[in-house]
């Protein structure tokens, strides 16, 4: 009996070892497949999502663009002004309304974004650049301070850390284009909001000269800090006399879209 019962239970032991075995296994697929799905949102929302929106933006430009060549802008154009860097726009957009496109030769030769007025994440970061209100418009002395997403939503600044000093950045309205000129970049915490300032850090300083400062956060996936590129007004071109040389291949693509 003591052999019979001993048999029994090793075999009761097997089974139970067996259905342990069983139940972790299941767990562990069930981790793993979770796990698998996870990955597959993350490669939609940072990789194919950001293709996708991020050509829903492009067009969105580009239709910008051939409005204010057809004259079917919804903001008048201005009359000529003696100060060619004097701004375009008197009074500021409404909030989520599109008034200026971003293009950076150095984010690629067919890369152009919207900019809207504001930074709400749901109605103007979304669908392109945003513009810090209160902060100068474009062309204008002080600050024309944007903002944009590096990862998600279409990630209009993946490449803002890929500036380099002398770099051209480009503000198209309706009245023409704005270059700036990349100077320099830096890093900061979320709340060092003074770099929106008329003179980005120093505050209560009257400006005196043009300047855009555009703003990301960093690292990539995260908002733990905020990358800063600066750049200086530069250069006018008048929308009469057609885009500067540097992205007339955007403009002739755009025209023929």
């Amino acid at each position: 009996m003591v052999l019979v019962d001993g048999r029994v239970a090793r075999r009761r032991a097997e089974r139970k070892s067996r259905h342990k075995v069983t139940v972790v296994g299941v767990l562990g697929e069930v981790l793993i497949t979770g796990g698998v799905l996870v990955l597959a949102f993350l490669g939609w929302q940072v990789w194919i999502n950001d293709i996708i929106v991020g050509d829903e933006q492009t067009h969105a430009s580009q239709e910008l663009s051939q409005n204010w060549d057809k004259g079917e802008a919804t903001v008048a154009a201005p009359p000529d002004r003696a100060d060619p860097g004097a701004p375009q726009i008197d009074v500021a957009p409404a909030n989520a309304e599109r008034f200026a496109n971003l293009i950076v030769p150095r984010f690629g030769a067919d890369y152009t974004r919207p900019i809207a007025e504001g930074i709400g994440v749901d109605d103007v970061l979304a669908y392109g650049i945003g513009h810090y209100p209160d902060t100068a418009m474009p062309g204008d002395v002080g600050n024309f301070a944007v903002a944009g997403h590096r990862t998600g939503w279409g990630a209009p600044l993946a490449d803002i850390v890929n500036l380099q000093v002398g770099d051209s950045v480009y503000i198209e309205t309706e009245a023409g284009w704005y270059k700036y000129i990349f100077r320099s970049m830096e890093y900061v915490m979320p709340t060092g909001v003074n770099v929106l300032e008329p003179v980005p850090t120093i505050e209560g300083q009257a400006p005196t000269d043009r300047l855009i400062t555009i703003t990301s956060c960093n690292p990539p996936l995260t908002a733990a800090e905020r990358v800063i590129a600066y750049g200086v007004y530069d250069t006018w071109y008048p929308r009469a006399g057609g885009p500067p040389p540097e992205i007339a291949a955007i403009a002739q693509t755009v025209a023929a879209g």
